[in-house]
């Protein structure tokens, strides 16, 4: 306004003076060079008024709201200003709609400040959010007609397709959860065995009046893919057998995503191969004989490791492990560890064929065990031969088993005994784990029993049985807390004058058993010096957390345990000890820190372990 009045002015005097007939004065340079200068266009600017989500979303998408994100010297003229005025409630109606908004108020306010200002104010009243009201979803094809037929895994699947539903009732409708909740529901229909699967038909009626959805849905499963042909590549030494075998899988088998899961994980666990994928050519013409594709990677033949470590139990250590995955070109796999600790030296050893039918594998190992007590020392040899079979979620071992064990004792009257016995045992591990490494819900039981014969020179002839049991718990707690616990029993049933090897009775203490005492410590004490029990129980629970948001990996963790080792339940008065603890959840399993107090020896134990014990 100011610049116009000024030219107006000197318009009128240049006038007057022409009409006086003086000269036309020349205008000055500065004033030449800002009439060849275009008036600059007013910057324009939006103001939005809504709910701070869909504020976001406006300012993020409404094409209006952009303006000031213009390029410097960018102009826009006044009609494309006026269309993208007129155009904003339309877009604003589409945006509001994808989060469940469909009957706004939109209301646009043009400033009448000064004259050529671009101002608009966007004022919003979203309204009731549109919800679900009813989910209706079909299924069409192979699935459809076997679960019509009444066949029970198709209406279960079908049942758990609808159950899983990520979007039903009472949920707000929004666009982008309606693409996930379609994406994940054809994704869980996939994943039972029909890879061929896609939607035939989804619609959602919206009742604008009743701020309510109605989503219709029709699957067509395709047909189920069967187990057909298994097709691998990769292989260089091993047979293709020891690949066949891990499959466990029966033509015609369906072939879903966990079967083929749990396959890719038995590879990658059998000790041959450095990588394995599985995959499922999805070619539906071929879909009752489908192929398996199986590209593996073989491990090198011979692998040494050395490692060096420290024990709160048994203090520094060294150990050197062989592994030699094809025994004189033959499909065994043989295993040499080797381990020296301040208070514990032993070997094992193991050959083992590959696996074959059913994942048996047949083994026969042998063991040398020297563990130094604090009044006594204890040789243990074994040798055994057996059967084992390992999967996920279960473990099995039976074995026979011939074992020398000699102890001495470095207290009282330094006794020295030797006691053989021979054994036929069985031993598992049941899990149900989020994570066998990291866990944190849900439990694993290990059981092992055994029944034998002993004799010695500590007492006399006889046999003997061995029950072992261990429950380990998992549990969220809220948000951020962690519950865990667990119980340990043991028991050997024998004659009161039976000697039985000591690598066969209980002892308690240290990490994985009542922190706060000395490794094997809390046991009984016979002619002066400790020995094994037949009787064992601990237990603990623990509590943890994150130490904070920025280091999740770090856990906090309070405990207690108590338990001991003793001859007979009667006499078995449990020890307890309490503590603080640093947890560091690796990739390779936790590492723990525990500072622990001991109830009966009044001072503090430091503790430190890596992995879990099952």
């Amino acid at each position: 306004m100011k610049r116009v009045l000024t030219g107006l002015v000197a318009a009128l005097a240049a006038g007057a003076a022409l009409a006086a007939g003086e000269p036309e004065a020349a205008p000055p340079p500065d004033a030449a060079a800002s009439a060849a200068e275009a008036p600059a266009a007013p910057p324009a600017s939006v103001e939005v008024d809504a709910p701070a989500a869909l504020k976001a979303l406006l300012e993020q998408h409404l094409d209006i709201a952009r303006v000031a994100t213009l390029a410097p010297g960018s102009t826009l003229d006044d009609s494309e200003w006026a269309r993208l005025i007129d155009g904003a409630p339309a877009q604003v109606r589409e945006l509001l709609q994808t989060e469940g908004y469909f009957d706004p108020t939109v209301i646009m306010v043009r400033s009448v400040g000064n004259v050529g200002e671009r101002h608009v104010r966007l004022e919003l009243q979203p309204g009731p959010r549109t919800r679900v009201e009813r989910v209706t979803i079909e299924v069409e094809g192979a699935l459809g007609s076997a679960a019509e037929a009444g066949d029970k895994q198709a209406r279960d699947t079908v049942a758990d397709l609808r159950r899983a539903w990520a979007l039903p009732a009472g949920e707000a409708f929004r666009n982008p959860d309606w693409t996930a909740a379609k994406a994940a529901a054809l994704a869980r229909l996939r994943a039972a065995g029909y890879a061929g699967a896609s939607w035939k038909a989804t619609a959602a009626e919206v009742e604008t009046a009743d701020h309510a959805a109605r989503l219709f849905l029709v699957a067509d499963s395709g047909p189920l893919f069967r187990f057909g042909e298994l097709v691998v590549d990769g292989l260089v030494v091993h047979e293709r057998e020891t690949v066949e075998h891990l499959a466990a899988l029966q033509p015609g088998a369906p072939l879903t995503e966990a079967v083929l899961l749990d396959y890719q994980e038995r590879l990658q666990k059998a000790g041959l191969f450095d990588s394995a994928a599985v995959t499922l050519d999805p070619d539906v013409a071929q879909a009752d004989h489908a192929r398996v594709l199986v590209h593996v990677k073989e491990a090198p033949l011979q692998v040494y490791t050395f490692g060096i470590g420290v024990s709160a139990n048994t203090g520094p250590r060294a150990s050197l492990e062989h592994a030699y995955r094809r025994v004189f070109g033959y499909p065994l796999t043989a295993s040499n560890t080797f381990s020296l600790a301040q208070k514990k030296q032993t070997w094992t050893g193991e050959v083992s064929t590959h696996p074959g039918e059913n994942l048996y594998r047949e083994l026969v190992g042998g063991a040398v065990d020297r563990e130094e007590g604090k009044e006594d020392v204890v040789l243990s040899q074994r040798l055994r031969l057996g059967r084992t079979k390992d999967t996920q979620r279960l473990e099995r071992l039976y074995f026979v088993e011939a074992e020398r064990s000699a102890r001495w004792t470095n207290t009282g009257e330094h006794i020295h005994t030797n006691t053989i016995a021979y054994s036929i045992n069985h031993h598992g591990v049941w899990r149900e784990l989020d994570s066998v490494v990291l866990p944190t819900e849900g439990f694993s039981v290990s059981l092992q029993t055994g029944l034998g014969h002993a004799h010695g020179s500590a007492g006399e002839t006889g046999p003997f049985s061995r029950l072992y049991g261990r429950f380990t718990g998992y549990l969220p707690i809220g948000k951020t807390w962690y519950g865990s616990a667990r119980v340990e029993l043991g028991q050997v049933v024998k004659r009161d004058a039976v000697a039985v090897p000591d690598s066969q009775l209980f002892r308690a203490g240290g990490d994985d058993s009542v922190r706060g005492y000395a490794y094997r410590s809390l046991t009984p004490t016979v002619n002066g010096a400790e020995s094994g029990g037949t009787s064992l129980f601990t237990t603990s629970l623990e509590l943890a957390r994150p130490l904070s948001a920025s280091m999740p990996s770090v856990w906090g963790a309070v405990f207690v345990d108590a338990g001991r080792a003793a001859n007979g339940f009667t006499s078995l008065n449990p020890a307890i000890g309490t503590g603080i603890g640093v947890r560091w959840r690796s990739p390779v399993g936790p590492l723990k820190v525990d500072l622990a107090w001991g109830e009966e020896t009044r001072s503090v134990r430091l503790h430190f372990s890596v992995g879990i014990a099952y």
